[in-house]
C-alpha cells in the first residue's frame, strides 16, 4: 500500500491572533496569513513623507477628507487588516475613520520595497480591488514612477504610468496634478 502524504496546513490567523501581537511589531493580516515587515528604510521613508505633504496640502485646502499614513490599521470589509503607506477617505465617508479605519479607503497608496514589491503587486492589489478600493496606487522609488490603477466594477483597470518629468493625475483626488520630480527628489 502507497503510503499518502499528508500535507501540513497552517491555521488561518484571526483578528485576535493580529491584536495579540506586540505593539512594536508591524505586521498586516491578509487572506488568514500574518505578513510582519521590518521597519521601511530611508528612501522609502522619504518618498512616503514626500506624497503625504503634497497630498495632505491638497485635501486639505479643499476640506477633501482624511488622509492617513502608516503604521495606521486599516480593517476592509474582508476582514483582514492591512497598513497601506498612504491612504485618502473622502470627506463624504469619514464616519469610518475612527481609532482605525474601519471599511475601504478611496485610495491606497503603496511605496514599493525593493525587497519585496510582490506583496504590493499582487497580494495587496487584490485585496484592494476585491474591497471597493476606488483607486490604488503603486510607487516605485527604483524606477521614479507611479502606476494608477481605477476600479471599474469590480476589476482594475490601468489609469495611467506616470514617470520622468510628467504629471500624475487622479482620478479620486479631484484636480490634483502632481509633477512626479516633487515625489523623487
Amino acid at each position: 500500500m502507497a503510503a499518502m502524504s499528508h500535507a501540513k496546513h497552517r491555521p488561518r490567523k484571526t483578528l485576535e491572533d493580529y491584536l495579540a501581537l506586540p505593539d512594536d511589531v508591524r505586521a498586516e493580516l491578509i487572506d488568514g496569513e500574518l505578513y510582519v515587515t521590518p521597519s521601511p528604510v530611508r528612501g522609502h521613508q522619504s518618498t512616503v513623507g514626500r506624497l503625504y505633504s503634497l497630498i495632505l496640502a491638497h485635501v486639505d485646502a479643499r476640506a477633501a477628507g482624511y488622509v492617513g499614513l502608516s503604521p495606521l490599521d486599516v480593517h476592509p470589509p474582508s476582514g483582514d487588516v492591512v497598513q497601506p503607506d498612504l491612504f485618502f477617505v473622502a470627506a463624504a465617508r469619514e464616519d469610518i475613520c475612527r481609532e482605525w479605519v474601519y471599511g475601504a479607503p478611496d485610495l491606497a497608496i503603496e511605496v514599493l520595497s525593493s525587497a519585496r514589491p510582490e506583496r504590493d503587486r499582487f497580494v495587496k492589489r487584490l485585496l484592494y480591488e476585491r474591497n471597493g478600493v476606488r483607486e490604488y496606487w503603486l510607487v516605485d522609488p527604483d524606477e521614479r514612477s507611479v502606476e494608477v490603477l481605477r476600479l471599474e466594477d469590480t476589476v482594475y483597470a490601468p489609469a495611467g504610468y506616470f514617470s520622468g518629468e510628467q504629471i500624475l493625475i487622479s482620478h479620486v483626488l479631484e484636480s490634483l496634478a502632481l509633477p512626479l520630480p516633487r515625489i523623487f527628489l
